[in-house]
């Protein structure tokens, strides 16, 4: 079971920037296909944020896309979320997780993931973003 550690985040003013690093305990090459970062408010439901593949595909909510950027440094096992522009709505507790499910598309004969809490089987213990107006 591959252990998820998140890291990088805090306090900001409206308009600021914050990168979010998650180191996984064993090689990113290794770990599950599908990685994602998701958030939760308080009184909110968990919500998808960012996907990124097998292949290093990135998928984006339209709330954080042209802001956030994902990515993954297989040399240091680790995964981060670049957010930019932050607003007071970004305010959550940020989690990276990892699945193994993949769906297989026909048409485009390539395989791809799925913003489905219940599909990512390893979960971070969450890192606090605080953004102020």
């Amino acid at each position: 079971q591959v252990r998820l550690v998140e890291s990088g985040g805090g306090s900001v003013e409206a308009g600021g920037s914050l990168t979010l690093s998650c180191e996984a305990s064993i090689p990113t090459t290794s770990v599950r296909p599908c990685m994602g970062w998701f958030r939760q408010a308080p009184g909110k439901e968990r919500e998808w944020v960012a996907l990124l593949d097998r292949s290093s595909n990135t998928n984006y909510a339209i709330s954080v896309k042209g802001r956030f950027a994902t990515s993954r440094d297989n040399a240091k096992n680790t995964l981060y979320l670049q957010m930019n522009s932050l607003k007071p709505e970004d305010t959550a507790m940020y989690y990276c997780a990892a699945g193994s499910k993949e769906y297989y598309s026909d048409d485009s004969g390539i395989y791809y993931c799925v913003a489905n809490p219940s599909d990512f089987s390893s979960w971070g213990q969450g890192t606090q973003v605080t953004v102020s107006t």
